[in-house]
C-alpha cells in the first residue's frame, strides 16, 4: 500500500470511529442527497458506492437482481486499478441453491460480514464468482447487506476492507443497513420511473399514425419523446391522402406535457381528419374550422399548428398550400442546397379567437425537392434565440439535401440534437419525386 493509500486508509478509520454518530449522519445526508439527484440506476448506484468509499469502505460493489439472474451493476475501489480489474456489467449466476453469503443475504438472512472469504465450495458459481472478486480487491473482511422492497429482493450491496484488523463493528453494520435501505427505494424508484417512460412512450406512439397508406409519395416521420420527462406529450403530426389525390400533410403541437396533452392531441388529429376530408377548402379554411369546433366541442386551451396540402395535376408541377397557426415555420430544401423557411400563412395560435381571418400561402415544389415540418423541440435551446436554432437547421437541411429521405431525416434529428433535449420533437419529412417536373 502507498503512502498516499495508507493516509486514505486512516482518514476514513478516524472519520467514522466507532460512536462517531456525528460522521454517520453526514454520511447518511450525503449518500441520501446523492440517490435523490437522478433517476437513473446506474449512475445514482455508482454515485451511492463513491461515497461509501470515501468514508466507509475500501471498495463497494452493487449487485441487482434480474429475471436471468445477478447483474453486477457497479464496482468502485479507492485503488482504480482494482476497479479496472472488476469491471462490472457482467451476468452472474442467481442465488438459488448457492452457499455464497451473497446468495443467503438475497434469500433474506439480513446482513452478513464476512471475515473468512475462501469458503470451498464445488459446483458453486456463484461463490466461485465472489472468491474471484475478493481476491481481485484484496479483500480480507466484506460485509453485505440487502436492497429489498416489499420483501422483494432487488440486489445487495458489499462493503470491503483490505484489512482484517478493521471488521465491521455495530454501528456501522447499522449504518449499512440503513444505506441498503435507501439504496433500495432509490432503485426502485428508477426502476418504476423507467417503467413508466416507457409505458409513456408507447402510448405516445400508438396515438401517432401510420405514414404509409399515402400512397407513392416518400414520406419520414418520427417523435422523439424529451430526455428528462416520463410523460406523454401534445406533439402530433399526420398525413393522408383526400379523394381528389392530393395529401394532407399536418403537424401541430397541443400545449402542455401531460397524459390530457396527448389525449387533446389524439382528438386534434381526428377532428382534422374529419374536417379536411369532407370539405374542400383549402388549408386556411380547414384551420378555421378547426378551431372553432376544438373550441366549441373540447376544453383544449392552445394549439400551434401547420395544416399543408400538397396537389399536382398531370403534366403540372407539384404545389404546396399551407396555413400557419403560431407554429414554427415549414422547410423547403431543394437539391441545389437552396433552403427557404415558409414565412407566410402566419396567424395565430387556435384556441385564440375563432373568427380570426387566416390566409393560403402557396409555391411550387421543385423536383427533388424536401418538404420538412416539425415542432419547436427540434429548434429550441434553453437560454438561446430561436433564430439561432432556424439557422443550424437550415444549415444542416441544405448539407443533406441530396441524401436518401430517411438519412435526411435521421441525420437532421443527430446534428440538432447535440445536446441535453429539454422538448418532445416531432418531425415528418416528404420528398417531391425527381421527375414530376
Amino acid at each position: 500500500m502507498t503512502k498516499k493509500e495508507t493516509t486514505e486508509h486512516q482518514l476514513g478509520e478516524d472519520e467514522l470511529s466507532p460512536g462517531s454518530a456525528a460522521a454517520h449522519l453526514r454520511l447518511l445526508a450525503e449518500a441520501s442527497e446523492t440517490l435523490a439527484s437522478g433517476l437513473d440506476a446506474e449512475e445514482s448506484m455508482h454515485r451511492l458506492a463513491r461515497v461509501v468509499v470515501s468514508h466507509l469502505a475500501d471498495a463497494c460493489v452493487v449487485d441487482v437482481v434480474e429475471s436471468e439472474g445477478l447483474r453486477r451493476l457497479v464496482v468502485v475501489d479507492r485503488n482504480q486499478q482494482g476497479a479496472l480489474r472488476t469491471l462490472p456489467g457482467g451476468l452472474l449466476p442467481g442465488p438459488d441453491n448457492s452457499t455464497a453469503a451473497l446468495a443467503k443475504v438475497l434469500r433474506g438472512s439480513g446482513p452478513m460480514v464476512l471475515a473468512d472469504l475462501d469458503m470451498p465450495g464445488r459446483n458453486d458459481a456463484l461463490l466461485a464468482a465472489q472468491r474471484a472478486l475478493y481476491r481481485t480487491l484484496g479483500a480480507r473482511t466484506a460485509l453485505i447487506v440487502p436492497m429489498h422492497v416489499r420483501q422483494q429482493a432487488l440486489g445487495a450491496l458489499t462493503f470491503i476492507r483490505r484489512s482484517s484488523q478493521r471488521l465491521f463493528d455495530e454501528h456501522e453494520r447499522a449504518l449499512a443497513a440503513d444505506l441498503g435501505h435507501r439504496a433500495s427505494l432509490a432503485l426502485e424508484n428508477a426502476r418504476l420511473y423507467a417503467l413508466q417512460r416507457s409505458a409513456a412512450e408507447q402510448l405516445q406512439l400508438s396515438l401517432l399514425p401510420d405514414l404509409t397508406h399515402v400512397g407513392d409519395l416518400q414520406l419520414v416521420a418520427r417523435y422523439v419523446a424529451a430526455r428528462e420527462e416520463a410523460e406523454v406529450g401534445g406533439d402530433w403530426y399526420d398525413a393522408f391522402r383526400l379523394p381528389d389525390d392530393s395529401v394532407i400533410l399536418a403537424i401541430g403541437d397541443v400545449m402542455g406535457h401531460d397524459l390530457k396533452a396527448a389525449v387533446g392531441m389524439a382528438q386534434l388529429r381526428n377532428m382534422l381528419r374529419a374536417l379536411a376530408y369532407d370539405s374542400e377548402a383549402p388549408p386556411s379554411g380547414v384551420m378555421s374550422r378547426l378551431d372553432n369546433v376544438m373550441q366549441g366541442l373540447t376544453d383544449i386551451a392552445l394549439v400551434t399548428a401547420v395544416v399543408t396540402r400538397i396537389e399536382a395535376s398531370p403534366g403540372k408541377p407539384w404545389r404546396l398550400h399551407w396555413t400557419n397557426a403560431g407554429h414554427p415555420p415549414p422547410l423547403l430544401a431543394q437539391q441545389d442546397g437552396r433552403v427557404l423557411l415558409l414565412e407566410d400563412g402566419r396567424a395565430p395560435i387556435l384556441g385564440v379567437d375563432p373568427g380570426f381571418k387566416r390566409e393560403t400561402a402557396n409555391i411550387r415544389l421543385p423536383a427533388g425537392s424536401t418538404l420538412l415540418l416539425y415542432t419547436d423541440g427540434l429548434i429550441e435551446r434553453p437560454g438561446e434565440d430561436i433564430g439561432r436554432g432556424l439557422t443550424r437547421l437550415r444549415q444542416h437541411a441544405a448539407a443533406l439535401a441530396r441524401e436518401p429521405l430517411s438519412v435526411f431525416r435521421n441525420e437532421l434529428l443527430a446534428r440538432m440534437s447535440d445536446v441535453v433535449q429539454h422538448d418532445d420533437i416531432a418531425i415528418v419529412a416528404l420528398r417531391i419525386p425527381p421527375d414530376r417536373n
